[in-house]
């Protein structure tokens, strides 16, 4: 198997774990009533299964981002700041029409 699917697999795992983790300490917490409504209904499992697919989903696509982000390669190349010439002023002229008057703002 290609190495960059194996890596797409593995922190897909990772973040639909991280997303299991997470919603069982929503759960377990009880944040914003969720234990109930997810425990207490009829159809509170469908919810449970909800939270945790769409975190899933998010939790997996910035794992993968950060895994793939993490795969570039150092630049190694001279100096990385200070290597620009200064800025220097440069007066550039305006005509005023004198018909027209000043509007001070």
């Amino acid at each position: 198997m290609p190495h960059l699917i194996r890596l797409y697999i593995r922190n897909v795992a990772l973040g639909f774990g991280l997303a299991l983790a997470f919603v069982a300490l929503l759960i377990g917490f009880d944040v914003a009533g969720l234990r109930h409504l997810v425990l207490g209904t009829e159809m509170g499992w469908l919810g449970g299964v909800m939270l945790v697919m769409f975190n899933g989903i998010v939790f997996a696509g910035v794992q993968f981002g950060v895994a793939v982000m993490r795969m570039a390669e150092p630049e190694d190349e001279g100096p990385r700041g200070g290597t620009r010439l200064p800025l220097q002023a440069v007066p550039v002229p305006v005509r005023r029409d004198p018909a027209r008057p000043v509007r001070r703002t």
